[in-house]
């Protein structure tokens, strides 16, 4: 008969791997990237999906030992430290960048796994069966969420600096 705990302990299973795999693919792809931004942009991706992992193990083995689920201290920054990191890039950068379609198309993959993410960790959230699950779950999956508007910022960035430049900033048109 599978247990509570168990179904608990296979889905942390399933996050752990899932942030290893985000870490994995992130540091790839950082060392593919061909701007700086993308290598620190992602790097810092693959840093935050090394947390996640960390955290979830934490509460594997707790789980293990206690039988039911811990409650965390897991307060993540909102993306503010990563909003930091790309806004000053672009800053210094301007709008005089040339992406790569493998960049593109790396940064795409990227916010199509936050996406997977997203999804596992709400349902899982709904599912819960104690508080402190339900409440981590959907802290990660607010998480994984500004993960992807931070990649969707880039991407946007990448395909059009100009007119990111031109959105972002509103820049006033009327001669005034």
């Amino acid at each position: 008969m599978i247990t509570e705990q168990d179904k608990m302990l296979e889905a942390l299973e399933i996050a752990i791997q899932m942030e290893i795999d985000g870490k994995e693919y992130y540091l790839k792809a950082s060392q593919e990237s061909s701007s700086e931004l993308g290598k620190k942009l992602l790097q810092s991706l693959a840093a935050e999906e090394d947390i996640h992992r960390q955290k979830f193990e934490e509460i594997y083995n707790a789980i293990q030992n206690k039988k039911a689920w811990p409650t965390t201290d897991f307060q993540p920054d909102g993306g503010k430290r990563l909003r930091t990191i790309f806004a000053r890039a672009t800053e210094e950068m301007g709008s005089n960048i040339k992406a790569l379609t493998t960049e593109l198309d790396a940064i795409q993959t990227a916010m199509d796994m936050e996406n997977k993410t997203y999804d596992f960790y709400k349902s899982r959230g709904k599912n819960a069966t104690y508080d402190a699950e339900r409440d981590f779950y959907e802290t990660l999956a607010a998480e994984e969420r500004e993960h992807h508007l931070i990649l969707l910022d880039y991407y946007e960035y990448l395909k059009n600096p100009a007119g990111w430049f031109v959105q972002k900033e509103h820049p006033s048109l009327d001669g005034g």
